[in-house]
């Protein structure tokens, strides 16, 4: 295993992931091991270095992931055991994450080292977040970062073999009808009386689905990621039914 050098691509939605994968970059650079943070929806599958180490940091949606995210993994190139490590963070279970995955990197030739789900804060009902409470649970899933990218160094992370119900369970993640109803169910809406029309949204957007008109407007391929109403400066954008 060669960790002189990590490549580590991460998409963050809210910023759950990014504090988990920025508390890991820490820890592999006490150790004198190089990392690279790439988001990885700005990335190019056929542009990654088969010579460097890769990480993979992402949230868990619908039980598994977001479908530019399965796309990205499915879509890197072939390796000749590449060592590859992944971490996703989560509300409480995902199941169609950890054995599906493992599944896609092996047959592309990678050596997959690690997989660690952490429990991180849960945004999907800011109105009713307890910042104590929130706090608290940020610094221990921090905690375990640092934890997960020792055990990588010194050789004791697993990426475990899971059942084959964990197949089924990604289904839900990787189909569009999925997305389909959640668009559905759960509409972002704009409030124009609170929107400053900075266009920020349209800018951090991981699947370019906002475009800027006088007021940004939201087009059919949204994955509920959140990233716009986490950032959106004016909390001009919400969830119809859960805020």
């Amino acid at each position: 295993m060669n960790l002189k050098n990590i490549d580590f691509y991460y998409f963050s939605g809210t910023g759950n992931t990014f504090l988990i994968v920025k508390k890991m970059k820490q820890a592999f650079e006490k150790n004198d091991i190089k990392v690279n943070l790439y988001r990885l929806e700005k990335t190019k599958p056929k542009d990654v270095d088969l010579n460097n180490t890769i990480g993979l940091g992402f949230p868990v949606a619908e039980q598994g992931t977001y479908p530019f995210v399965w796309d990205f993994v499915k879509s890197l190139p072939s390796a000749k055991g590449t060592d590859i490590f992944l971490v996703d963070t989560l509300l409480a279970y995902s199941g169609g994450i950890v054995g599906p995955m493992k599944q896609i990197v092996k047959r592309k030739g990678y050596n997959p080292i690690g997989a660690k789900e952490i429990l991180m804060p849960n945004n999907l009902f800011p109105k009713r977040i307890d910042i104590e409470k929130k706090k608290r649970k940020i610094l221990k899933g921090q905690e375990k970062a640092s934890q997960y990218a020792e055990d990588i160094i010194n050789g004791k992370s697993r990426w475990k073999h899971i059942p084959p119900f964990s197949d089924l369970l990604a289904i839900f993640s990787k189909s569009q009808k999925t997305w389909k109803f959640f668009r559905w169910y759960y509409p972002l809406t704009i409030d124009k009386t609170k929107c400053n029309k900075c266009g920020l949204c349209s800018k951090i957007c991981p699947i370019n689905n906002i475009e800027m008109n006088e007021y940004p407007k939201l087009k059919n391929g949204c994955t509920i990621c959140m990233r716009c109403i986490s950032f959106c400066p004016k909390n001009a954008i919400s969830k119809f039914l859960l805020d």
